[in-house]
């Protein structure tokens, strides 16, 4: 089994390695190739052809974090070759996980290769601009019926996010999930508008289970669950198509500001190659060894942003001294 490792930008590396160690015993051929800001400054392209065909052709993929300060407001930016990677690979099912060990178990469920982000954009000759959010009824019917099923494996309700009282996307939204649910009858579900959610996952998050939604929704309220829950740098992700690898990587950002200081904690990355285990390679035992390796670091070593003082290194070598190997 091959996974192809895009360590990207900022403190992409520092993680990427701590992935790394974690996988090096693992009967997986590690490959690592450049993407993001590197890549631009390398290649021309945050996606060179050679990193897309060799995502292609692995099992699974793995990012660490992409994008720095000097390519903000540039016409090539590093987050255009992840949104154009997304849609290369068709990696429709974006789950996001939160949970605060007690009260939270939420799963949001984000279509990922839809909507205003692969919209037609533009300006006008008048000076207007504009990005379109666009939606199928096959694209919602496939990550309508991903949720379910995933709801159906926990505690069997399922929340639709949208704004169908505005938007016609929205509306279809509601209709094809209803036509769908039909299909899961033991499934409960409700309607819930967005700006109704955000409050609601701010005030009580506990009451949810699988949130479904479009795109630039699931992208706003995971973060949103993510701060709730303890913060982006505990916060995991995988990105999965119909066949075809799929993509896992930490939700925080690349941190230029810490990069190099080895203090970068690498929660994220190592909750994300837990979801690899499981999604990808089918090794769920192996998954929650991880998950509860890192639980016991975050204890016994917590990093600075955590209040603690271990660093990147040492937060590492607790969770590889918990899944009892040396290295």
């Amino acid at each position: 089994m091959k996974v192809v490792c895009l360590p990207g930008d900022g403190i992409g590396p520092e993680v990427m390695e701590a992935a790394m160690r974690v996988l090096e015993p693992l009967p997986l051929e590690l490959e690592t190739q450049p993407f993001g800001g590197e890549a631009i400054a390398k290649f021309g392209t945050p996606l060179p052809a050679a990193t897309l065909e060799a995502c292609k052709q692995a099992d699974a993929v793995l990012l660490g974090a992409i994008g720095l300060p000097k390519y903000d407001g540039a016409a090539l930016r590093p987050e255009q070759g992840l949104i154009e990677l997304r849609g290369e690979l068709d990696v429709y099912a974006n789950l996001r996980p939160s949970s605060d060990g007690d009260k939270v178990d939420l799963l949001i469920v984000r279509e990922l290769v839809g909507g205003i982000y692969y919209g037609r954009r533009g300006r006008t000759e008048d000076g207007v601009v504009f990005d379109t959010c666009e939606y199928t009824e096959p694209q919602i019917e496939r990550i309508a019926r991903r949720g379910f099923e995933l709801a159906r494996k926990r505690s069997k309700r399922l929340t639709c996010v949208d704004k169908a009282n505005v938007l016609a996307t929205s509306r279809l939204w509601r209709q094809v999930v209803e036509r769908v649910g039909s299909d899961y009858s033991d499934v409960e579900v409700q309607y819930m508008l967005v700006d109704n959610a955000a409050m609601q996952i701010a005030r009580a998050a506990e009451q949810f289970d699988v949130i479904v939604t479009e795109n630039m929704f699931g992208d706003i309220l995971s973060d949103l669950a993510a701060a709730v829950t303890g913060g982006l740098g505990l916060a995991a992700s995988a990105s999965l198509a119909d066949g075809g690898p799929g993509l896992f990587e930490p939700v925080h950002g690349s941190a230029p500001d810490i990069a190099g200081k080895g203090i970068a904690n690498p929660t994220a990355m190592l909750r994300s190659v837990a979801m690899m285990l499981e999604h990808a390679f089918g090794e769920e035992t192996a998954a929650r060894e991880l998950e509860h390796a890192v639980e016991a670091a975050i204890h016994e070593a917590p990093t600075t942003d955590l209040g603690g003082t271990a660093g990147t290194r040492e937060f590492t070598d607790k969770v590889v001294e918990a899944l009892g190997r040396e290295d």
